[in-house]
């Protein structure tokens, strides 16, 4: 039989706005599985790869904002689920993680599928929990519906992220055939209000005077979810100040026609004066990492007067080591208050400006005639995305490349990227996942092997008609030819890029995706609009570079800009 508090935990999820459920088989988790299979509310999935698993339900607690469920049995499935774990704890994503353990007396018994899962994912977590074993007195039922809404509870309050709770089953882990599961009895949940983190109108007004002070403020976004209510609060604020906004393309601020957005060309301008000129007095950043070391190593090097932070709660990252403030409000809440609080210098407004606007000119008109290589593919994928569409940009070169160029304000995208701690390990299982939970065309930007690297995120029978995936395929880990250190060295094509001939037909095959393969620039336009057509179904598109003429062509591209600027 299964117990009832395992039951309820399935229960209490639905009851408090889970909806969607990854489970990974095992017997250990036969309970927890049955009694989430079971739940007429619950949308659940199966998925065997543990590490595929976790990115898929990474992607969908991106799309949807709510936490997801996973499920997984003893032993070493629950360290397959450590990438995505630290993933969703450093880009702030809610998961709730639920692993079946043995009872504790059989820990380091030499018994089998048996490991020490007790605080298995370290600080890389937001909060641990044991589920009792002993489940015969009143109070540890008590517990254990208080412990899972907790767990929810934490799992989302700001900043959100996963939690984890070990279960120890004891067998047998079956029901009867004859059996039945009950839903809906009476369950123990606690709901969270949760804190608004607004301004008081004293802190506004406070903030205010101190801003009059400035009259050189930069606004710099890192990676934020896509939010119509900042963007219409961030509009108001620079209208009515003049403040310079600059965003990477995973700040999801396309849709401000006056957004800084090619900040890498801007900062390789070799002109001491105009970088000058770009210096702020007031930084006020918010949302979470950002990409380009440009502009980190420019602000680090021309620091401002004062550095302001917007976050509500958590830690603070120092990113540009100039942090004289921190501000415990939602951008949001800032923007709202601020607007109209200062005026912004007009030279340092038409010095951003005015670069910004020479190098939008320069890519379009580069990437228009460029020799074919990677730059030039990425500027030709991300021209013809469909509107009101999702991308997921992998790691590596594909989300320096689609910053580099980045995406027109008319373009209604909302992008992805496991930028938490920016590894390979995951990106096609995380568009996997955001595909499950969004009615729009969900593309996947990547390279050759951070897509072979996660082929197992298509190993289920789940796979969305509205997936596309894009790879650019150049046989190695090209970015080692781009960076100076490894570039020079002996070892570079087969210790660091690690070449290999492998192409992505087959895998296309075995998963029943259409499969289209181009090696120049007509091939793509020819396939591109075909690719991305709604009742296309899903599918990959390979476009074969070569990793000696991507470098060559990235050598020429930064000549050319030097000489532009």
């Amino acid at each position: 039989m299964i117990l009832q508090p395992v039951v309820n935990i399935a229960e209490i999820c639905a009851r408090k706005g889970v909806k969607n459920v990854v489970l990974s088989p095992g017997s250990r988790c036969a309970p927890l599985t049955i009694a989430f299979a079971r739940h007429p509310e619950l949308k659940v999935r199966t998925v065997s790869d543990e590490r595929a698993a976790a990115f898929i339900a990474l992607g969908m607690a991106l799309t949807t904002g709510k936490p997801t469920v996973l499920v997984c049995t003893s032993g070493t499935a629950s360290l397959n689920y450590a990438p995505a774990v630290a993933e969703a704890f450093f880009q702030q994503v809610p998961l709730l993680v639920l692993t079946a353990d043995r009872p504790p007396e059989w820990i380091d018994q030499l018994d089998g599928q048996t490991i020490r899962q007790q605080q298995v994912f370290g600080r890389h977590i937001k909060r641990s929990f044991d589920f009792p074993v002993d489940l015969s007195h009143p109070d540890a039922i008590w517990y254990t519906e208080r412990l899972v809404s907790e767990a929810l509870n934490d799992a989302s309050a700001f900043p959100a992220g996963p939690v984890h709770i070990n279960v120890p089953l004891r067998e047998p882990f079956y029901p009867a055939a004859e059996e039945e599961i009950t839903f809906g009895k009476r369950v123990k949940v606690i709901e969270e209000e949760q804190n608004l983190h607004e301004l008081s109108s004293y802190q506004a007004l406070k903030l205010q005077q101190e801003m009059l002070y400035y009259k050189r403020v930069l606004l710099v976004a890192g990676q934020e979810k896509q939010d119509p209510q900042l963007l219409k609060c961030l509009r108001t604020f620079v209208g009515s100040t003049g403040a310079v906004v600059v965003g990477d393309v995973i700040s999801n601020l396309q849709p401000l026609s006056n957004v800084v957005r090619h900040q890498d060309a801007i900062l390789a301008c070799p002109d001491e004066e105009k970088m000058k000129s770009l210096q702020p007095d007031l930084l006020i950043t918010f949302g979470k990492s950002v990409i380009s070391k440009s502009l980190k190593l420019y602000l680090r090097q021309y620091k401002p007067r004062a550095h302001w932070h917007l976050q509500p709660a958590g830690q603070v990252a120092d990113t540009f080591q100039s942090l004289t403030k921190v501000i415990r409000c939602t951008p949001v809440s800032f923007f709202h208050s601020m607007a109209g609080s200062t005026r912004q210098e007009p030279a340092f407004v038409k010095a951003w400006s005015g670069l910004e606007n020479k190098a939008a000119t320069f890519l379009t008109q580069y990437t228009d005639t460029a020799p074919y290589s990677e730059l030039s593919v990425v500027a030709r994928v991300l021209a013809q995305l469909p509107q009101k569409s999702n991308l997921h940009l992998a790691n590596s070169m594909a989300v320096r490349y689609a910053n580099i160029v980045g995406l027109p304000a008319e373009k209604e995208v909302t992008v992805y990227a496991n930028r938490g701690t920016s590894g390979i390990d995951g990106s096609t299982s995380t568009t996997v996942g955001c595909a499950l939970t969004s009615p729009h065309i969900t593309t996947l930007l990547t390279g050759d092997m951070a897509f072979f690297y996660d082929r197992n995120g298509l190993w289920h029978n789940y796979l969305p008609g509205n997936l596309r995936i894009v790879i650019i395929n150049n046989h190695a880990g090209g970015i080692f030819r781009l960076i100076d250190g490894p570039r020079k060295q002996p070892e570079l094509e087969e210790y660091f890029e690690t070449r290999q001939e492998l192409d992505a037909r087959n895998t296309a095959l075995d998963f029943g995706l259409r499969y289209i393969c181009c090696s120049s620039m007509e091939e793509l336009e020819q396939a591109l609009p075909a690719f991305f057509a709604a009742d296309a179904g899903a599918g990959i598109l390979e476009v074969f570079t070569d990793s000696k003429t991507n470098a060559a062509a990235f050598s020429g591209y930064k000549q050319a800009l030097l000489q532009a600027f």
